[in-house]
């Protein structure tokens, strides 16, 4: 498993999909991230979001958060709309509603957030990721899920 290999992400659960991430150098996962399987990551990822949300830590909180992952093939970006209300968490890609966060960030460093590799304060305190709008709910968001430690 030590091959970056998004076909076969499905068969991967949280942990095996963190400690990939981990081994994966980060111009290997650029390079995937730029090309045709760019989709196919972003879908596997974001689709399973709604699993790991925990609606025990999330109380009542309400927020529609956009997640702008940059790097796309055509220079442009892409976007997805997480709708975290009566203790659900949705997900979309084709965002409808107003965020009350924002999040961009590259696909490299996305990665490396979703799968427990980066800091996200140092990140954002770095510039690789920015945050626009609620940033208390922005330090927050980690706890609202749980992600896999490599």
């Amino acid at each position: 498993m030590t091959d970056f290999d998004p076909a076969n992400f499905a068969n991967y659960g949280p942990k095996e999909f963190a400690q990939l991430v981990k081994s994966t150098p980060d111009d290997k996962i650029a390079e995937v991230m730029s090309g045709d399987l760019r989709g196919k990551v972003l879908s596997e990822v974001f689709g399973r979001m709604p699993q790991i949300f925990r609606a025990d830590r999330a109380g009542a909180t309400s927020a529609v958060i956009h997640w702008n992952i940059t790097g796309r093939p055509d220079g442009g970006s892409d976007t997805y709309e997480i709708v975290i209300e009566n203790g659900t968490c949705t997900v979309s890609e084709t965002p409808t509603r107003d965020p009350k966060l924002a999040l961009t960030m590259g696909p490299v460093e996305f990665l490396r957030i979703v799968s427990g590799g980066a800091n996200p304060v140092m990140m954002f305190m770095t510039g690789k990721l920015k945050a626009k709008g609620d940033l208390g709910l922005a330090a927050n968001i980690a706890n609202l899920f749980d992600i896999p430690k490599a």
